[in-house]
C-alpha cells in the first residue's frame, strides 16, 4: 500500500471515529434529584426518575427531572412563535450538568444544579432570526432558586444571568416536537448541527390531564 493511500485511510478512520463519539443519546436515569442539590419544595414536584444525556459511549453531558406535572393556563397562548403553554417563570424541571456544558448562545455553564424555568424571548430586535420559536427555558442555580412558585421576568433574567456569570440569561432552546417523535429520544439537526432531547411529561389544564411531550436543544447554539 502507498503511503499516500495508507494516509488517506487513516484520516478516514479517524474521522469516523470522531463523528461516532460526537453523537449523543439518552437514557432513563433511575434515581431521584439529589437531595441536597435543591429544596425540599422543589424536590417534592420533581418526577423520581430522569433522563441522562450522554456523550459517545460514556461520557455524561447533563441529567435532567421534569416536574411530575405541569398546571396550563386555562388559555393556550400557543402560536407560530410560542409552541409551548406554559407561564412565563414557571418551574418545568431541574438539571444537573456533570461537567461543563454550554447554553443556546455558547455561553459557558458550570458543572452544577440549576433550576429550568420556562420564558419568552424578547421581541426587542436583537433577536431575529436566532430561533424558529419564542420559547426557551431559563437555567438558574439551585441553590438560589427555592421556589415552586412562578418567578417575575425581570427577576429570572437576572438570577440566570448570574447562573452564566455574565450579563445574559442562560438558556436553553425548545423546539416544535414533530408528530412522529418517540420519547425518550434524540435528535440531531444537522444544518445547525444542535443535538435536542424529546421527552414528556403530564400536564393539568383545567379538569383535564394530558401528556405534554418536550424537545429541549441541550448541544449547539444560535449563529449570530
Amino acid at each position: 500500500m502507498s503511503k499516500l493511500l495508507f494516509f488517506g485511510c487513516a484520516c478516514l478512520c479517524l474521522f469516523g471515529f470522531h463523528t461516532r463519539t460526537a453523537d449523543y443519546r439518552v437514557e432513563v436515569l433511575d434515581e431521584a434529584v439529589p437531595a441536597d442539590a435543591v429544596s425540599e419544595q422543589i424536590a417534592a414536584q420533581l418526577s423520581p426518575t430522569g433522563l441522562r444525556i450522554i456523550r459517545g459511549s460514556s461520557r455524561k453531558l447533563c441529567d435532567i427531572w421534569l416536574c411530575q406535572r405541569w398546571e396550563l393556563p386555562q388559555e393556550s397562548t400557543a402560536s407560530d412563535e410560542v409552541v409551548y403553554p406554559f407561564t412565563p417563570g414557571q418551574l418545568i424541571g431541574v438539571v444537573r450538568y456533570n461537567n461543563k456544558g454550554s447554553d443556546f448562545r455558547d455561553q459557558d455553564i458550570a458543572k452544577g444544579v440549576y433550576t429550568l424555568r420556562y420564558a419568552h424571548q424578547p421581541v426587542d430586535g436583537d433577536h431575529v432570526g436566532t430561533s424558529p420559536t419564542r420559547d426557551f427555558l431559563l437555567l438558574v442555580k439551585a441553590s438560589s432558586d427555592k421556589t415552586t412558585e412562578t418567578v417575575d421576568y425581570d427577576a429570572l433574567v437576572e438570577q440566570s444571568a448570574d447562573a452564566a456569570e455574565a450579563t445574559h440569561p442562560a438558556h436553553l432552546m425548545l423546539r416544535r416536537v414533530g408528530s412522529d417523535a418517540t420519547t425518550p429520544s434524540m435528535r440531531h439537526d444537522e444544518e445547525h448541527d444542535w443535538w435536542s432531547v424529546r421527552c414528556e411529561g403530564h400536564a393539568k389544564q383545567g379538569d383535564a390531564t394530558k401528556t405534554l411531550p418536550l424537545e429541549l436543544v441541550v448541544v449547539g447554539y444560535a449563529d449570530e
